[in-house]
């Protein structure tokens, strides 16, 4: 069956670059940013995962862990680890998950469940393993990402991403296109105008009946 948004991310243990461990366990009572590569020593994975180890403390702020994913063993890892440190100056902070078997890739549908193949395989092959995972305290997906081989990631969209995603988490409001954290904010369509009074006594702009905008919520 195909993941969607609001499904309980699957479980599994793993070998990582720090260690076993198996993912609900790990993640706690925090969010998670689960993100993963086609295959070790790929030139543009080089580069987003120096990115995210100089962007970790941001997501620390956010009360989020990182851990990546690539179609390769472990050992392999650490060598790769060395070239990244060596393009980016950042030394690799998160786990980084040995999918050799394939087993994660296909429990979050990277790819079909019938692949067996592990040797040999190339990045092209892979090609589909270049997905972002935006994963709750309550285990549940929240956002799905997924790129070309040939597109890098853009750390400031997740974590304005995740920005959103915490805030709408917490107060019944929805955000804008072009949001950022700061920005107005819309009152979600679920609440009534006396329901929406209790929750935001400070008024609203009604720009259309449907879309009443306030500032941002303070936490």
């Amino acid at each position: 069956m195909s993941l969607k948004l609001g499904d309980i991310a699957p479980d599994f243990e793993a070998d990582t670059t720090e260690g076993s461990l198996h993912f609900h366990d790990w993640l706690g009572e925090s969010w998670a940013v689960l993100f993963s590569h086609p295959k070790d020593f790929t030139p543009v994975c080089t580069t987003e995962l120096g990115e995210f180890a100089r962007q970790k403390p941001e997501f620390d702020k956010r009360g989020t862990k990182l851990i990546g994913l690539s179609v390769d063993k472990v050992g392999d890892h650490q060598g790769w680890m060395q070239d990244i440190k060596d393009v980016s100056g950042q030394d690799v902070n998160f786990p980084m998950i040995g999918d050799h078997d394939l087993k994660v890739s296909k429990l979050y549908n990277m790819l079909p469940a019938e692949e067996t193949e592990t040797e040999g395989r190339t990045a092209a092959t892979n090609a589909t393993v270049r997905t972002v995972y935006i994963i709750g305290p309550d285990r549940k997906i929240k956002a799905m990402l997924i790129y070309p081989m040939s597109s890098g990631r853009n750390l400031a969209e997740i974590l304005r991403l995740l920005d959103s995603i915490q805030l709408t988490a917490k107060h019944p409001v929805a955000t804008p296109v072009n949001w950022n954290p700061g920005g107005e904010c819309i009152i979600a369509p679920s609440l009534d105008d006396e329901q929406a009074k209790d929750k935001f006594p400070g008024g609203w702009k009604t720009v259309k009946p449907y879309l009443r905008t306030i500032p941002q919520p303070a936490d």
